[in-house]
């Protein structure tokens, strides 16, 4: 597969407002997983995370925080997003799988197109064309 600057992915995750100070705990339990960079923002009680999508998955982080015993913000802006990003995160690594065309077989249509003679055809001469 083709390595591409977006495998990269960038995510948010935001936590509900209790228990206290789950974000810096979650970005000292994330940070730890190898391929997985984070940043708290306690104060938004959310954290930045960053990871290859070859390698890690949202989806994959969350649940390793939920069974880690944290609590994620449920609301439905929230839900949203993270459901969004799944989506967004599950076609892209499907697509990567698809092999790229082959544009060379459509460039010698474009060659053969270029030779081909265009304009128009009419048999009328131009007197009578400027005429009618």
């Amino acid at each position: 597969m083709k390595q591409h600057h977006d495998d990269i992915k960038h995510r948010e995750i935001v936590f509900s407002a209790q228990p206290l100070d789950q974000a810096s705990q979650a970005a000292r339990l994330l940070n730890r997983i190898p391929g997985v960079e984070s940043q708290v923002f306690a104060s938004q009680n959310r954290i930045s995370v960053q990871y290859h999508i070859d390698e890690h998955t949202l989806i994959e982080l969350e649940t390793r925080l939920q069974e880690a015993g944290f609590h994620l913000d449920n609301s439905i802006l929230q839900k949203i997003k993270r459901a969004l990003a799944h989506y967004c995160e599950e076609v892209h690594y499907d697509n990567r799988a698809i092999p790229e065309h082959n544009i060379k077989s459509r460039d010698v249509y474009v060659k053969v197109w270029e030779k081909h003679p265009h304009g128009d055809h009419d048999e009328t001469p131009e007197e009578l064309r400027r005429y009618l």
